[in-house]
């Protein structure tokens, strides 16, 4: 039996095959304003991460502080079956620590936006010279690289295909399209990641999106729709401003709309989502795609009477994404509300006490300003409320 109800209307755009998930939730993700891991918990998330099925770890950037470098060399040392991945600045020292720390793996990262050289004081020769000397160096020492151009997608388009083509010529393996302040849409994001394809033939790209915009999601259809192999995002979308590209919505996303797999286990991205959420001390929207807390709990009344026939009233099963369905009661119930309420908690109520209860229910919930608990339903049903 099929868990999504998407309908057909999306059909004619499918893109099918397979997507590659790159989680860079140990780096890029603890950026999040106030959010702090320690190395045992970064080395517990990059379990949990590898256990669901994300097929590249960033497991972090080594110089950043000692607790990094910590970090780095646990994840490193798990024996994880995912990739584990580095990250470095287009820094000699930087990309020593790598090799010192036996990471074989690592995307390395320079600002190729005028705005961004200009903040820096970097003219485009100098930094277009470290870039290829790391990406030589990175070659030299065995670290399959990937280059990362900071502000992809406010560079000057002629610039971006110089310094990428440069950056694979003196030894990237991979490169990332990256869209550091979430600016592009997502028809400026396939033709980006569509042109970088056709000029680096060969070269897998990637797309590192972030969601100032709201827009992240869309954003990583559109570059998997032009050809990217993989799509970076972190765990419940967390990261600078407004976040990365949520890795759990991103998987569902292409799965259920446009038939493109990946190797997430979608039915334990909640699981993680809260542990991420417990260790990094933040709350999410209840209201959260794929992992809110309310997403299949159901108070409106005219939803109620459809409660029992799930593709009516959800787009995809709650068993697809291991959550529970459940029905509340406030004051949008309805008469099926309290049927449904009553059965489920083993209570008798005639048929002719349902509108006398859904009354009191509603005066209730307007009172509290919330939801009618269950004991407190028994007790109304009992006569105590």
């Amino acid at each position: 039996m099929s868990l999504i109800w998407t309908g057909s209307l999306s059909h004619p755009y499918r893109i099918g095959g397979n997507v590659g998930l790159y989680d860079t939730t140990l780096r890029d993700g603890e950026q999040t304003v106030g959010v702090v891991l320690d190395p045992e918990q970064k080395l517990e998330i990059a379990a949990l991460l590898d256990a669901i099925g994300v097929d590249r770890i960033e497991a972090g950037f080594p110089r950043v502080s000692p607790d990094d470098w910590e970090a780095v060399e646990l994840v490193a040392g798990a024996g994880l079956r995912a990739e584990v991945w580095g990250f470095s600045r287009a820094v000699a020292a930087d990309l020593e620590a790598l090799v010192e720390l036996g990471v074989r793996h690592a995307v390395i990262e320079s600002p190729i936006s005028d705005a961004k050289l200009g903040a820096i004081g970097v003219s485009r020769d100098v930094m277009v010279e470290r870039i290829t000397n790391a990406m030589t160096f990175a070659a030299e020492h065995g670290i399959h690289a990937a280059f990362f151009g900071v502000d992809s997608t406010r560079a000057d388009l002629d610039f971006f295909r110089y310094v990428y083509e440069a950056a694979v010529e003196a030894g990237a393996r991979e490169v990332v399209v990256v869209d550091t302040l979430g600016v592009a849409s997502p028809e400026a994001v396939r033709d980006l990641v569509g042109r970088t394809i056709k000029w680096l033939d060969g070269t897998p790209v990637h797309f590192h999106g972030h969601n100032d915009f709201g827009l992240a999601t869309a954003n990583a259809v559109a570059a998997v729709a032009a050809g990217a192999t993989w799509v970076h995002g972190t765990i419940n979308g967390m990261g600078e401003r407004a976040g990365n590209a949520n890795l759990g919505e991103v998987a569902l996303t292409l799965r259920a709309l446009y038939g493109v797999e990946s190797n997430l286990e979608l039915s334990r991205i909640r699981e993680i989502s809260t542990r991420v959420q417990e260790l990094s001390g933040y709350a999410l929207e209840p209201w959260k795609p794929v992992t809110g807390e309310t997403l299949f709990r159901r108070e409106s009344g005219a939803v109620a009477s459809q409660f029992h026939d799930p593709p009516s009233i959800e787009p995809y099963s709650s068993e697809l994404v291991g959550a529970e369905r459940g029905l509340v009661l406030g004051k949008k119930s309805g008469i099926d509300s309290i049927r449904i309420k009553a059965e489920e908690l083993g209570l008798d109520v005639p048929d002719e006490r349902r509108a006398e209860l859904l009354a009191q229910v509603k005066a209730l919930g307007a009172r509290k300003h919330g939801l009618v608990t269950d004991d407190e339903f028994r007790e109304l049903v009992n006569g105590s409320g």
